[in-house]
């Protein structure tokens, strides 16, 4: 039995890591919606966000929300033409728009769908603050993490299935208890961790778009401590996340900043 479990746990990280190639990283990794499937559903639910919430338009944030987001659609195009993905982006429908909400948070949905809120302009305060954020989340989208957390998803709930399967001889007590040792273990021994290495490759590409876009990589390490600043230590234990630990994200990032640079200088962009 116990064995039966260890090798369905094998075999489900296998996938995760197998299934497709990242064209921004080469990475295997997991996806089993093609973009055909997604970008509908996200366009359709961009759309009804916005009908249900106050969109800012007109004013002078409004209008430094998109010329950034341009910057780094216009970043993205060429660093994945020098990737030789020309046709990458063919599919996306590029949108900015902030939105009137305390919350600190943006995010870009699959196909270029982007929304900043108003609450975070005074955490970015400047624009090279607003593109580390809007390349953080432009990446996520071109990295395809949305879809590839679905699919996490889809199989993690098959291993439960796997697990009820396995299990069904046993008394309710005993087949409860499997299925919280592998919820546990699915979520953080896969889930989190996965969710926190999207977190991390969406900084490096996106340190990467703000670079090429003309903002010095840099001023993402000024924003990530205004960031940390905000929350007042209010978070979760690393392990136990979604996201990188404020400081092992800051680290994380000064280690990648030479690497940024040096893809902008490709595209002529120096920073002294």
């Amino acid at each position: 039995m116990k064995k039966n479990l260890v090798l369905a746990g094998i075999v489900t990280l296998g996938l995760i890591y197998s299934c497709a190639t990242n064209p921004l990283t080469g990475k295997k990794t997991l996806n089993f919606v093609s973009n055909s499937e997604l970008f509908p559903s996200s366009f359709q639910q961009y759309g009804t966000f916005l009908k249900e919430n106050k969109v800012i338009s007109g004013t002078a944030d409004a209008k430094k929300v998109e010329t950034v987001g341009m910057k780094i659609k216009s970043a993205a195009e060429r660093y994945l033409a020098s990737l030789g993905q020309n046709d990458y982006l063919k599919d996306y429908q590029w949108e900015y728009k902030l939105v009137d909400s305390k919350e600190v948070n943006a995010w870009c949905m699959p196909g270029g769908k982007i929304v900043v809120y108003s609450g975070i302009l005074p955490i970015t305060k400047t624009d090279a603050g607003l593109a580390t954020v809007m390349g953080h989340e432009v990446s996520h989208a071109l990295a395809n993490h949305g879809a590839q957390r679905m699919s996490a998803s889809q199989l993690q709930t098959l291993g439960a299935a796997g697990v009820a399967a396995a299990t069904g001889g046993m008394s309710a007590e005993k087949q409860q208890m499997w299925q919280q040792y592998y919820g546990i273990g699915s979520n953080v021994g896969g889930m989190l961790p996965f969710s926190r290495s999207h977190e991390t490759e969406a900084d490096k590409i996106g340190l990467i778009l703000m670079a090429i876009a003309g903002y010095n990589p840099e001023e993402a390490i000024s924003f990530w401590t205004r960031m940390s600043a905000n929350s007042g230590g209010q978070a979760p234990a690393e392990l136990l996340s979604t996201h990188p630990s404020d400081a092992t994200r800051i680290a994380n990032l000064k280690a990648m900043i030479p690497e940024a640079k040096a893809v902008a200088a490709k595209f002529g962009v120096v920073f002294k």
